[in-house]
């Protein structure tokens, strides 16, 4: 395994240039520096591929290696055009040694790839979930049509429409510059996202937060720490597009944190005016490349600024008389009327409410103070780090929003676990589809944060007891580590729960063999497919069976190209009866709806588990009448359709 990534180191270094270096030309226009600078800037690089993937095709230009530079190009010079004038950028004052800090973000990074590393194994593996079929063939459909916009991606499925496909943008563009294949590339933006992005907009929230590089460092070895993210979220789904917008969600919400001290001219530029104008493009830029990634993880950050927002207000108005007590709240209000409005429109976006509650109140509320959602192992040591940390919080004023925060996250667990009223679960949780598993991996934005503070407030106490403060940093990082380091003991042997099944993953859902759903025998089938059939041809299958991979794999038109089979009566008669077409004309006439298919692939009956279906009609064309076969390989096998001729 490790050959094999030592192997695309080059990929590896190209990954890390697409996602850093477009945002750090831009964001250092604004004058940020230092953590808040890598913080930042592959949220600005998201965004930056999400327009411009959208503008392209109005100026009649393709999604390429020379428009992606051209158009990265001329941002940054307008922005560095339209920033000159800021003045200089103002030193961080933040406390503590960077040592602390840059050996916190090298031990988050260590342990998170060895949680993704252990979990995905090769890196040309592929995730063996429904939605991984929609999003791999969508990057290849984003080479073929040379567009990466976001009103365009749904052309894969013949579809038009909105979706957002910033994660999208980001991984065609290493496939673009690098030259990687699909599946590798995804694989890298995948590990970048856990080792990388995660744990630096981890510690700059922190250190927003504390004004301590010892507490960011801290928090920074701790993000790898808990299962809920970023593993879930590569196991489950698998929700690409939904890792990195939770991934990016620290950042947006320390820019809200950050605000009141850039209007008071404390931020990247003295200048208070300035400031309060950099902090409102930054938090529109971050919350852009949100929306871009998975709009849903907006109503995580909305519930953050809210928390914010209030513990901000409610001392000041308390202070207040007349007309400032009014206006303060008068303004709170108007926030959370907005905060609602778009609530509201997100939960009306989505097809509803998918995934019934399955756990009971109580064990729902453990489930959240042990950090163990969905299932999950308890995570008690950074659980009780956790807790101290609260306390931390709920008597610190400055701090208060954070604990607020952690509650309201709670309050959406225990309602997506427990609660099954059908309006609450549409209008409360209708934006995440009611999925448990994407509101457990919102939970350690807040959780590790708070442990981080808990640690270091145990290892201040203890340092004071003794009179020796100046251990503090080592201390912290150092016990930071070694919590880590045991959760990451048992990353090998804790695979997903499949809380609605009762169940729990035997295997990562990356490990390919002769029992997965996409076996060796169908995948080297796949990968051959342009030398067995001519150019232009669609081949048809059943995509719970893996052939759902043909298009990314073979680059091929073989259909369905996302999970699902469609529901068209022409496609039942194909379903029910391909197999029997010599004594069935009406077969024919329905594989003429789908563009006169003439091959089909063989690769069983498929299988009755959650999202995957059996099409009994498309499979075992052995001796039957109409059907000539095209190739086998092991088990699989692909057949061209004769009766139809």
């Amino acid at each position: 395994m490790i050959t094999a990534w030592l192997s695309e180191a080059l990929a590896l270094c190209v990954g890390i240039a697409v996602i850093y270096l477009p945002g750090l030309a831009v964001a250092a226009a604004l004058r940020l520096r230092g953590l808040a600078l890598m913080a930042l800037a592959p949220a600005a690089s998201v965004l930056l591929y999400s327009v411009w993937a959208v503008a392209l095709p109005f100026f009649g230009l393709p999604w390429d290696v020379w428009t992606i530079a051209a158009s990265v190009g001329v941002t940054a010079g307008i922005m560095w055009l339209l920033c000159w004038r800021l003045g200089p950028a103002v030193p961080s004052s933040s406390t503590g040694p960077r040592i602390a800090l840059l050996a916190g973000l090298i031990v988050g990074a260590v342990i998170g790839s060895v949680r993704v590393l252990l979990y995905v194994g090769e890196p040309s593996s592929i995730s063996q979930s429904n939605d991984a079929v929609f999003h791999l063939n969508a990057l290849q459909w984003v080479l073929d049509s040379g567009s990466a916009s976001s009103m365009n991606l749904t052309g894969v499925v013949g579809a038009s429409g909105f979706y957002p496909g910033g994660w999208h943008a980001v991984v065609s563009a290493l496939v673009l510059f690098s030259g990687a294949e699909i599946p590798v590339a995804v694989n890298i933006v995948t590990l970048l996202t856990a080792v990388l992005i995660w744990p630096v907009g981890l510690a700059w929230l922190v250190q927003q937060v504390t004004r301590s590089r010892v507490v960011a460092g801290a928090a920074a070895a701790l993000s790898g720490a808990l299962l809920t993210f970023p593993m879930l979220m590569i196991q489950w789904g698998v929700l690409y597009p939904y890792l990195l917008s939770v991934a990016l969600l620290p950042v947006a919400i320390a820019l809200v944190v950050s605000a009141p001290e850039w209007v008071r001219g404390r931020g990247p530029v003295a200048n208070g005016t300035k400031g309060a104008i950099l902090a409102g493009v930054a938090l529109v830029g971050v919350l852009g490349a949100i929306a871009f990634a998975q709009p849903a993880t907006l109503l995580a950050w909305l519930v953050a600024a809210l928390a914010f927002s209030a513990a901000w207000v409610a001392p000041r108005a308390w202070r207040s008389r007349g007309a400032r007590r009014w206006a303060l709240l008068g303004g709170l209000l108007g926030v959370a009327l907005i905060a609602g409005l778009i609530w509201f429109t997100l939960s009306r976006s989505t097809t509803g409410a998918h995934w019934p509650p399955f756990r009971s109140r109580p064990s729902a509320a453990v489930d959240v103070l042990l950090n163990g959602q969905v299932m999950l192992p308890f995570a008690l040591i950074v659980s009780v780090l956790a807790v101290i940390g609260l306390a931390v919080a709920v008597k610190q004023a400055s701090l208060r929003w954070l604990a607020l925060t952690w509650a309201a996250f709670a309050g959406l667990y225990v309602l997506v676990a427990s609660v099954g009223n059908p309006w609450l679960r549409q209008w409360a949780l209708g934006a995440w589809y009611a999925d448990p598993y994407r509101i457990a991996a919102i939970a350690p934005v807040v959780v590790i944060p708070l442990a981080s503070i808990g640690l270091v407030a145990i290892v201040s106490l203890a340092l004071r007891a003794l009179n020796r403060d100046r251990w503090l940093a080592g201390i912290s990082v150092g016990l930071a580590v070694v919590v880590a380091a045991g959760g990451v003991a048992i990353a090998p042997v804790v695979l997903m729960p499949k809380v609605f099944e009762n169940e729990w993953d035997d295997e990562s859902r990356y490990e390919i063999n002769d029992e997965s759903w996409l076996s060796s025998d169908e995948r080297v089938l796949l990968e051959r497919l342009s030398e067995r059939v001519p150019a232009d041809t669609r081949v048809i299958g059943n995509p719970s069976t893996g052939s759902g991979f043909g298009y990314v794999l073979g680059g091929v038109d073989v259909f369905p190209r996302t999970w699902s089979h469609p529901r068209t009566d022409a496609w039942v008669t194909i379903q029910n009866g391909l197999r029997d077409v010599a004594d069935n004309p009406d077969v024919c006439a329905a594989l003429d709806a789908y563009g006169g298919s003439e091959y089909v692939l063989d690769f069983g009956e498929g299988e009755a588990t959650p999202g995957r279906f059996v099409l009994p009609g498309m499979s075992r064309f052995q001796g039957q009448v109409g059907f000539e076969l095209g190739y086998r390989e092991g088990e699989a096998s692909l057949w061209r359709i004769t009766a139809c001729d």
